[in-house]
């Protein structure tokens, strides 16, 4: 069990039979009251989002999630396969999973796979990966005051703002938590 007032982003826990993720949290206490924890939830099954509000000493039921570092094979259709770096156990990932976020991945690539019950419900990419820049758009510097940027896309599909020297071909360095510009790879 775990307190509301203690929920974190990337808990897991069974709230009326469902599995739910917290993916933000928001700690409130008013000078007068108790103390409230509003958490935004995602359904592992169907995917959705919704918010609850829970009061800050309520007991929630947090799941045991299994983390076992993968690397990734190959996409197949609508699954993508990853093979366990320890045991070469493989396991089936559908890519609805992913989301946006299967833009992040690439051959061979080394990232933690969560598990409850054998099946995977949520990863943890890590936070900077390099990336080969396959196209960039041609970009002039003129009269400008700040910084100018374009838009080029790495060889996963992922699109990115980096500044105007990055150039096609060159390795970059991409942040996965909001997809931004880090450096050169």
């Amino acid at each position: 069990m775990i307190l509301a007032g203690d929920l974190k982003r990337g808990v897991t826990i069974r709230l009326d039979g469902r599995l739910l993720r917290v993916t933000n949290t928001v700690y409130n206490k008013p000078g007068r009251g108790t103390a409230t924890m509003t958490a935004t939830l995602q359904d592992i099954e169907t995917g959705s989002t919704n918010k609850k509000i829970f009061g800050a000493e309520e007991k929630l039921e947090d799941i045991y999630v299994e983390a076992e570092n993968v690397e990734y094979l190959y996409a197949d259709g609508d699954s993508l396969h990853f093979m366990n770096t320890q045991s070469y156990e493989q396991y089936e990932v559908p890519t609805s999973l992913f989301g946006e976020d299967i833009h992040y991945l690439k051959d061979a690539m080394q990232i933690q796979l969560r598990l409850y019950n054998g099946r995977a419900i949520d990863y943890v990419f890590p936070t900077t990966v390099s990336y080969k820049v396959k196209e960039a758009e041609v970009a002039v510097v003129g009269n400008t005051a700040g910084n100018v940027t374009k838009r080029v896309l790495t060889e996963s599909g992922l699109s990115v703002v980096v500044p105007l020297f990055i150039n096609e071909g060159d390795a970059i360095e991409v942040d996965t938590r909001d997809g931004s510009y880090v450096g050169r790879g």
